[in-house]
């Protein structure tokens, strides 16, 4: 379906305190946000975080960043020949190779090797109803990635060559869509992917917010209903995490109601086969994406959205909020560095130290 830049900083990196991986605050008492520049002012939906100096964004108008000095200065570009589209996703692996998913039509997927300076079209989709909503790595070999239904069936490819060549999951090995079902490509994390195998897509728009979930890289599925908040076009699960093949959070709500805090998220333990919804102390509205911050003393996360940002230190079940600034997307790196992204290429830094923008 259709729908800016934060930086997590936890460890040595350019302008940044140099803190010990382990020391990551448990309560998080003095997080908050600090605008930085990204170079463009384009909606930036798509982000991956890859180190303490390295990430990558994406967004609209054919637009990507890049910073490799963790976060003091971005560069920003159009992949050529692309103006007209909407990279709603983007996975990296170091500061020379990375991946960009668009949505909407034509569907497309891109490469490149150099740090951005050429990219190869590796994928292009351009049948009238699709419509890419993100794409997930296990390694820079094995991926996959999910369109809202088309010809009465969800579309899902998966590549096993680094993305050379991408294959139809068929459309009798996944259950079919709820009338009205679909992805949201808010952030481009309503697909998750986890160890080695793992990958777990949330939707809505129909009468259920679902889960779909499969153990063997996309060759089997299973589904769940969830109890988000469900119904309607613009409701349902927007974004999911999972820190380990068993404990994962969803969230979402309704984003024609940013401000509503019923119904937006919800957690589970075995693997997403059943889910709890999170109701004494939710995040405080529509939330278009959550994302683990690594090296936390308890398990803890971070959720954004266009009315403000929630973080939890206890698993996903509860949540406080962090601030009333708006992103679309966040993501941290194995070494706790972590980035988001908003509207109008917005760029903020998020650290445990003391915030002057909240």
């Amino acid at each position: 379906m259709k729908f800016a830049v934060v930086m997590f900083l936890v460890c040595v990196s350019a302008g940044c305190v140099s803190r010990p991986r382990n020391s990551v605050s448990a309560d998080f008492a003095n997080a908050g946000w600090q605008v930085q520049e990204s170079g463009t002012n384009a909606s930036l939906r798509g982000v991956c975080a890859v180190s303490a100096n390295v990430c990558w964004a994406s967004g609209g108008g054919g637009t990507f960043a890049r910073t490799v000095d963790g976060g003091n200065t971005w560069n920003s570009q159009r992949v050529p020949g692309a103006a007209q589209l909407d990279f709603r996703d983007v996975h990296a692996i170091d500061e020379r190779t990375a991946w960009l998913l668009s949505a909407g039509e034509p569907a497309k997927i891109f490469k490149t090797s150099d740090g951005g300076k050429n990219w190869s079209e590796q994928y292009s989709n351009e049948a009238a109803g699709v419509f890419f909503d993100a794409f997930g790595f296990w390694d820079e070999r094995n991926a996959i990635a999910f369109s809202d239904p088309f010809d009465g069936s969800f579309l899902i490819i998966s590549t096993h060559d680094g993305g050379k060549t991408w294959e139809r999951v068929p459309p009798s090995e996944l259950p079919p869509p709820l009338p009205g079902e679909a992805g949201f490509a808010g952030s481009g994390t309503c697909l998750i992917v986890q160890g080695s195998r793992n990958v777990w897509i949330g939707t809505g728009g129909g009468s259920a917010a679902r889960v779909l979930r499969s153990t063997d890289r996309g060759r089997t599925w299973h589904v769940a209903s969830t109890p988000l908040i469900a119904g309607n076009a613009s409701s349902g699960i927007f974004s999911l995490a999972f820190r380990d093949a068993l404990h994962g959070v969803a969230v979402g709500g309704d984003y024609q109601r940013p401000e509503q805090a019923e119904g937006n998220a919800a957690v589970t333990d075995n693997g997403g086969k059943t889910w709890r919804l999170v109701e004494s102390a939710p995040p405080a509205g529509y939330r278009s994406c959550v994302a683990y911050v690594p090296n936390a003393a308890t398990p803890a996360l971070v959720a954004v959205g266009v009315s403000g940002s929630d973080i939890s230190i206890d698993d996903g079940r509860t949540w406080r909020k962090l601030g009333s600034i708006g992103y679309h997307s966040v993501s941290f790196a194995a070494d706790g560095s972590g980035w988001a992204v908003g509207a109008e290429g917005r760029v903020a830094s998020f650290s445990v130290e003391p915030a002057s923008d909240r």
